[in-house]
């Protein structure tokens, strides 16, 4: 307890430049006896602190302790806030407090030029005690019990988590499978329910050294009217556009071949043709016929 509060004192110290003996007391709900006798150890521990008397006066450090051994400039030290930032803004209390202790530690205060948050509406409490805890499986390499939701039906699924990734403006949980005996990719919020299990994983001697495969994709060609152009940029990369003489938008992007893209072709309504491939013209169809014949 007294080296954790320890290290809390020199980071407040460093932080905020300098501290009275009754604001650290308050911050480690101890008394102002105690605080000097910490000064005392740290000052015997070889940490520059000194307490100044007198109305001005207050606990501090001596100038530039620290930064002088850490070979980072400015820039770096800037760019590592700035990546713990992001994850920060999960709510997850690890990075955060990892954030505060670098900030001070560097004095670079964390600049809020950018606030990302992943989470869905409404749902920030659950998704981020999901992402911390499957972060907990990867890193600690626990077997993870889940129930998932993939096409149509539930199903529970026993798997090794290799990885948390973020792609195409979602989480997924990189896995290998019990049940499929492969790699996997989970969508975060399909994920239903899960359960972290004490059990270590070890992966298959099949597994060991082999790389998850990427999901295929093939490019698909699909034209938009003009005032879909918001949809457009919303959904696809600049680069994978043209603008027609007759102000359609053309556009030609790799997409996984699977029930995803039927959905996502759907909710452009009548505002979307697809030109090629043939193929996924036909399953398109296939799927208006049989909404048409459910709702009729």
């Amino acid at each position: 307890m007294q080296e954790g509060r320890l290290f809390g004192i020199v980071y407040h110290l460093l932080d905020k430049g300098g501290a009275t003996a009754s604001e650290l007391a308050d911050k480690f709900e101890v008394s102002p006896r105690t605080i000097y006798r910490d000064i005392d150890t740290l000052s015997a521990a070889g940490i520059p602190v000194y307490a100044e008397p007198g109305r001005n006066g207050g606990i501090r450090l001596l100038k530039h302790f620290v930064l002088e051994s850490i070979v980072l400039s400015r820039r770096e030290k800037q760019e590592i806030l700035t990546a713990l930032q992001g994850l920060a803004m999960l709510g997850n209390t690890g990075e955060r407090a990892t954030l505060e202790k670098l900030s001070a530690l560097f004095r670079v205060p964390p600049e809020s030029w950018y606030e990302v948050d992943l989470s869905r509406w409404g749902e920030k409490p659950r998704d981020n005690e999901k992402f911390e805890q499957l972060k907990e499986a990867v890193v600690r390499r626990r077997c993870v019990e889940l129930c998932y939701v993939s096409g149509s039906a539930e199903s529970r699924r026993r798997v090794y988590p290799l990885k948390l990734l973020y792609r195409s403006r979602s989480w997924y949980l990189e896995a290998y499978c019990t049940l499929r005996r492969d790699f996997r990719l989970f969508k975060l919020n399909r994920i239903l329910q899960w359960e972290v299990l004490e059990e270590e994983f070890t992966l298959p001697a099949e597994a060991e050294h082999r790389e998850p495969q990427p999901q295929s994709c093939e490019d698909v060609v699909l034209r938009f009217p003009e005032e879909m152009a918001f949809r457009v940029y919303d959904e696809f990369d600049m680069n994978q556009v043209s603008r027609q003489e007759n102000g359609d938008l053309l556009v030609t992007a790799p997409c996984p071949q699977d029930a995803w893209l039927i959905g996502f072709l759907l909710s452009f309504g009548t505002r979307v043709e697809v030109v090629s491939p043939a193929r996924l013209k036909e399953a398109l169809a296939e799927e208006v016929r049989s909404l048409y014949e459910k709702y009729k």
